[in-house]
């Protein structure tokens, strides 16, 4: 049997590790015995029995199997705590598509430290390539830790812990399906452990292989194509179903100043009424049988995994432990992106223009040349821009972790990893090919490129017909269309050692101490670009190289000191922790934490620690290549929504470190004489300054219109054509002056036994008082925004509750995942601006027959449909009901 340690826990965590000791575990002792030895590292204190001031959340057994999530960052997006700013369903028009992150507070995954055993490691930034059939449990630190662990520390942090004790095998295949029979999931895994060496040696290896099929289809799940609509007179409402009048598949026919005169092309060339629907306004119609974009974008994107991991440890000798392990992971996908939106211009001797045409539009009053909104679904194969990605993360790491004389202890590793991005965008038109190509006249009745009309100055140019869907041939896509490529590899090199134990004793108990420092290399390499991009030929996205790197030198030092130690009635400890840090891109800087925590008849705690936390440019945020999005937007300076705007992010080499101060105070209780329950209340106030962040399109052009009302192009952030029509806007990384969020996290836990099975309860709950954006001009409480038009979009509630039975055959989880509701904007007078609240009821049944387990799962069981919000909102689930199966063996 092995003894429970606890080097960093509160009573609710205790409570919520013991609860995953077996059912025949009836008290503290017995438990302690029974129970796997529990390291939880939110501090660099290590001693038994330590309190440290910040608080924690330990996300165990249970909580990993809930909801059958493909990835430990979406099972962690299940908490309250977090916000699924990056997943599948959230990335499904931009070039992360997949991605998945961890977010703590909904402040970036940026400001969320996230470790492996304790350990940086290059895959952070996309929890996918973790091997989620090794994880153990996750220690989440809810609070500032940079003293601690370093720069992004700054929300929390997140300690993915392994399984690196495994002997035997395990196996286990699943599958799953959405209601509307989409997101076809598919995965396997595998993992063996086994000793040698006489036991002084220990070897394991996991590999799996997971594939999501994506789901495409947004007509049969409610809201998925809603937006902010302008009514003819002039005021804004939330609407389902709108679409463009100035773009069609077929083509849109405007006036030169961009007005729509509600005709379209058909497929056969003649000229129709656009069909409108029950509401219309300037480029948009509610309803009817226009197109717009949420057509075409995927509600989650599809993607395939697989991972390797191996782990060998040695035991030197009975203190001195050498370790080392290698990952292996690939991540990728290939699959229709979104369709370009051309709006071009096409003269009145086009050759593609049919006499039947010519006589309509005339009728029509359209005599001289006129503007074409085009939707490009019908280019090449996968009929518009066709995004492919692989991402591939190889790591390797080392380290000694020993002991000696009386309680001290030493660890030191090396780890090097490298991230290889491959990604690609087809199917984009070649700017000028496409235009010379679109303006084709008839020669002796042929269609030709007006610009070899006269003289042949492009024997190349293949005249392409936009006038009606399905009309560019396959010579005219060859000409017009191609394809950008970029290879890059991000490079992550990280070493570290440290000292712990306590050197003396005062009447209250041992002092304790860690000292240490860390070392670090980061860096951003473009292996290859595609010649086009570099002559800048596409019309959407155009690869740029990126080259850049930063190394820093900390050195960290932690101190426990015991001030009163009365036995089962006071214990009072105060803690403290500093770190400096040197950057070779901003110079020194320095965090730090002071805190205490006192524990009153063993059954309560109450705790404080208030911090000073960092966070340093990333390698993306200093040097990332420009991406592209596409976004309809609400213009304040024309005072209309526009479609097709382009919006381009990046990075900034200017940038400098994030300082945030943060503020916890709480406590837990766990009664002795209610066996088994738990409970802990935790304030935090956190504010960050010079905060490094990509402002979103709808607060850059509402800070615009209200700072400089008579600056339309806000001094160059935003481009517009000669019609003052928004072409793009720039949307890169910047220092703005602070965030700031206020708010309370809630947790409840209670364990029994019932039968012969335990019966356990457990509630998460956050509530976040204020959430303030703050620049030079204003401050905005963006809590309780639920819509698209802030990058936080954060409920002001968010709560978990969950009911779990188990017994030697049969186990069930009923959770219940409620999201707050709020507004859509605070930017933007909607008259239905409120977003009402949602529930999600999730089940999920285990029947255990010998080394077997067969496992099912129903997700948002009762197919609670979104509100009105963007495809990519992080809050609501956008997929509907799911179902999941599979089967699990250990032997």
């Amino acid at each position: 049997m092995k003894s429970i340690r606890l080097f960093w826990y509160t009573s609710t965590a205790l409570s919520m590790a013991l609860s995953l000791a077996p059912a025949s575990a009836q008290t503290a002792d017995t438990d302690a015995e029974a129970a796997d030895e529990i390291v939880v590292t939110g501090s660099r204190i290590q001693r038994s029995g330590f309190d440290a001031p910040t608080p924690t959340t330990v996300v165990g057994e249970a909580e990993l199997r809930q909801g059958n999530r493909p990835s430990i960052a979406q099972v962690l997006n299940d908490m309250p705590q977090f916000r699924g700013t990056s997943t599948p369903a959230t990335t499904v028009g931009n070039t992360t598509s997949g991605v998945s992150t961890a977010d703590l507070r909904g402040l970036g995954a940026v400001r969320t430290l996230t470790l492996l055993n304790g350990h940086r490691f290059t895959g952070s930034n996309d929890l996918n390539i973790v091997p989620q059939n090794l994880i153990k449990r996750v220690d989440v630190v809810t609070g500032g830790a940079s003293a601690a662990w370093g720069s992004g520390a700054v929300a929390g942090v997140v300690n993915i812990i392994l399984d690196d004790e495994l002997k035997g095998l395990r196996m286990g295949a699943q599958t799953g399906v959405s209601s509307r029979g989409d997101m076809g999931r598919y995965g396997v895994d595998m993992a063996w452990g086994t000793s040698f060496a006489g036991d002084r040696g220990h070897f394991m290896i996991s590999a799996d292989y997971l594939q999501e099929k994506g789901a495409f289809g947004r007509k049969d799940r409610p809201n998925l194509e809603s937006s902010v609509f302008q009514r003819p007179d002039g005021k804004l409402i939330l609407a389902n179903d709108v679409n463009y009048t100035v773009l069609n598949r077929g083509g849109s026919l405007l006036r030169t100043n961009g007005t729509p005169y509600n005709l379209i092309f058909n497929p056969d060339g003649s000229v129709g009424p656009l069909p409108l629907g029950s509401q219309t306004a300037g480029q948009f119609t509610v309803g009817g049988n226009g197109q717009n974009i949420y057509d075409y974008v995927a509600v989650s994107s599809p993607y395939q995994r697989n991972n390797v991991y191996a782990r060998a440890t040695f035991d030197i000798t009975d203190s001195l432990k050498l370790w080392a392990d290698g990952s292996y992971s690939r991540m990728w996908g290939n699959y229709s992106f979104f369709p370009e939106t051309p709006i071009v211009a096409i003269m009145p001797d086009n050759a593609f223009l049919t006499p039947a045409a010519r006589s309509q539009l005339s009728a029509a009053g359209v005599t001289g040349p006129f503007l074409l909104g085009r939707i490009l679904d019908d280019v090449g194969p996968n009929r518009m821009l066709n995004f492919k990605f692989s991402r591939r993360n190889l790591e390797g790491s080392v380290g000694l972790k020993g002991s000696f004389g009386d309680g001290w202890g030493y660890d030191a590793y090396y780890d090097h990893g490298e991230v290889r991005s491959d990604q690609s965008l087809y199917n984009q038109r070649i700017k000028a090919n496409f235009d010379r190509a679109i303006d084709a006249v008839l020669v002796n009745g042929t269609p030709v490129c007006r610009v070899n009309a006269v003289t042949v100055t492009d024997p190349n140019c293949t005249p392409i017909n936009l006038l009606g869907n399905g009309n560019i041939s396959a010579a005219g896509v060859a000409y017009a269309f191609g394809g950008t490529r970029s290879i890059n590899t991000i490079k992550l090199d990280a070493a570290g050692a440290s000292l712990h134990g306590h050197p003396f004793s005062t009447w209250a108990g041992p002092v304790d101490i860690a000292v240490g420092t860390d070392f670090r290399w980061e860096a951003l390499v473009t292996n290859y670009i595609d010649p086009m991009s570099k002559a800048n030929a596409f019309a959407t996205l155009n690869s740029a190289p990126t080259n850049g790197r930063f190394s820093v030198k900390e050195v960290f030092g932690e101190v426990n000191l015991p001030l009163i130690d009365l036995k089962d009635a006071v214990h009072f400890e105060i803690n403290g922790a500093a770190r400096y840090s040197d950057y070779s891109t901003s110079g020194g800087i320095w965090s730090w934490k002071t805190g205490g925590t006192l524990r009153l008849a063993n059954d309560l705690l109450l705790r404080s620690v208030y911090s000073r936390d960092i966070r340093s440019p990333s390698v993306p945020e200093y040097f990332s290549t420009r991406s592209t999005n596409i976004a309809d937007l609400y213009d304040p300076f024309r005072q209309a929504t526009q479609a097709g705007v382009r919006i381009y992010t990046g990075g900034n080499p200017n940038l400098t470190p994030e300082i945030s101060h943060t503020l916890t105070v709480g406590g837990s209780y766990s009664p002795h004489y209610v066996r088994g329950f738990s409970v802990s209340v935790d304030y935090y106030d956190i504010k960050i300054d010079n905060v490094i962040t990509v402002v979103t399109v709808t607060d850059t052009l509402a800070q615009c219109f209200r700072t400089n009302p008579n600056d339309p192009t806000c001094g160059g952030v935003i481009t517009r054509g000669a019609n003052g029509a928004m072409e793009s806007i720039a949307a890169t990384y910047r220092n703005l002056v602070s965030y700031s969020t206020r708010g309370l996290d809630i947790e409840a836990s209670y364990r029994t036994s019932l039968g012969n099975g335990k019966l356990g309860f457990r509630v998460l709950a956050n509530h976040i008082f204020d959430l303030m954006i703050a620049n030079a001009n204003s401050s905005t409480d963006v809590a309780g925004v639920v819509g698209g038009d802030t990058a936080f979009s954060t409920p002001k509630w968010r709560l978990t509750g969950t009911v779990t039975y188990e017994n030697a055959g049969f186990g069930a989880d009923l959770r219940a995942r409620y999201v707050g509701g709020g507004i859509y904007s605070k930017t933007q007078a909607i008259l239905n601006n409120q977003i009402s609240s949602r529930t999600y009821v999730d089940l999920g049944l285990r029947f255990k027959v010998g080394d077997f387990t067969l496992f099912g799962n129903v997700n948002n069981m009762f197919d609670v449909a979104p509100p009105y919000v963007p495809y990519t909102n992080a809050n609501y689930d956008v997929i509907g009901r799911y179902f999941s199966a599979g089967v699990k063996v250990k032997f």
